[in-house]
């Protein structure tokens, strides 16, 4: 655990049933003319357009198919900048809220988007403080709505990277756990699952600290006892508050404390194939899991991670004699019940398995795992998750 460390997140939160009345007045202190980004289905924000025009300021639609890109950045960019828009609101799933911190964080600063980017890009840094920006997921998932980075899929390159800076933390978060009400079962696992996969993580993660320990151990109990709930009872809405505030509490620990080798994979798999990201994180969480434990008692047995495992599986099983085995049996459990598919299902095969490990190997999420897997560690995870429980 770091002794010293730095906390950041959205400005302001507001959290609970309803929230999501408090946007419009917000908007009033900051613009007149709101980009509001959505998913596949724009009419989902009929409401909040009506609130806008109601409190005064105009609003115009930008529609997000799919995981965003850097052309469709550009293109939202393109909008924003000739309709004089000075807010953005994203309104939708971590795709949409990342596409909007893009768009929010460009609308200021000169340049295209490939200027900014790690790894692929020129990494520059944001010089100017980002538009007013207003998040509000619609899934319990990525934990978007409190983080500093904006996830961009590169065709060209077959990767997803980030843009990243501290002007992108939004002004201001609204979690309403209302608006996941009756999501998909399908969407309400791998959301879910990625939010789990990401407080297990951050807890883990040589960059984790007392604050972001906090959040883990709120998170990691709430979604162990409702994600179940939330997957076979859409409806159910201590289920759906519950996992609200796991995503949220999810944001706030790695936005801080960083991630691992689930995510390590998550950025490279992406950005090849046409794979949600939460259902990438859960085909490998089992097996990430189980790697660092075996290298972690191989080669850093005195580490603290190996405590925060055992820790983490007292968390899922409820019961506080759980081993860290425990742990794993149960994230491959609850993987299986809530039909998370193997990652050969999306197309990968044992031939693509060498170019994703050493796109890992450099992905900076990889950075803060527990200890520096090999190469063949590397592959033996990514073999395991590519054939599922039959690996």
């Amino acid at each position: 655990m770091l002794t010293q460390f730095e906390f950041a997140t959205a400005t302001r939160i507001i959290f609970g049933e309803g929230a999501i009345r408090q946007v419009a007045p917000a908007v009033i202190a900051w613009g007149r003319r709101v980009l509001v980004v959505t998913g596949h289905s724009p009419e989902r924000a009929d409401r909040l357009r009506g609130d806008l025009e109601a409190a005064g300021p105009q609003s115009l639609y930008f529609a997000v198919e799919g995981e965003p890109t850097v052309d469709l950045i550009a293109r939202g960019l393109e909008l924003a900048r000739r309709e004089q828009c000075d807010v953005v609101i994203a309104l939708g799933g971590g795709s949409v809220i990342d596409a909007g911190k893009a768009i929010a964080g460009l609308l200021t600063n000169p340049g295209e988007v490939l200027d900014y980017l790690e790894v692929v890009g020129k990494g520059n840094a944001l010089q100017n403080p980002a538009a007013p920006f207003i998040a509000v997921p619609t899934t319990a998932g990525t934990g978007s709505e409190v983080t500093r980075n904006a996830v961009l899929g590169v065709h060209a390159r077959q990767v997803k990277v980030s843009l990243r800076s501290p002007f992108l933390l939004p002004r201001l978060a609204v979690v309403d756990p209302e608006l996941t009400f009756g999501l998909p079962p399908a969407v309400t696992a791998r959301t879910g699952l990625d939010a789990l996969t990401q407080l297990i993580e951050a807890y883990v993660s040589i960059r984790s600290n007392p604050m972001t320990d906090g959040f883990c151990v709120q998170g990691i109990p709430l979604a162990a006892r409702s994600l179940r709930r939330a997957f076979h009872h859409g409806l159910d809405r201590e289920a759906r508050r519950d996992m609200s505030l796991a995503a949220l509490f999810s944001g706030l620990a790695l936005a801080n404390a960083g991630l691992g080798v689930v995510h390590g994979f998550a950025a490279p798999l992406g950005g090849r194939y046409p794979a949600p990201h939460g259902a990438i994180c859960a085909a490998i969480l089992p097996f990430g899991m189980e790697m660092n434990l075996r290298a972690l008692r191989a080669r850093a047995p005195h580490s603290d991670a190996l405590r925060c495992y055992q820790e983490v599986a007292r968390m899922l099983t409820q019961r506080g004699d759980a081993t860290a085995e425990d742990g794993i049996r149960w994230t491959r459990e609850i993987c299986h019940e809530l039909d998370i598919p193997p990652l050969k299902a999306y197309g990968m095969g044992e031939q693509d398995v060498p170019e994703l490990v050493a796109k890992a190997a450099r992905a900076s999420s990889m950075k803060a795992n527990p200890l520096v897997l090999t190469p063949e560690e590397l592959s033996e995870v990514l073999a395991h998750a590519m054939k599922g429980r039959d690996g």
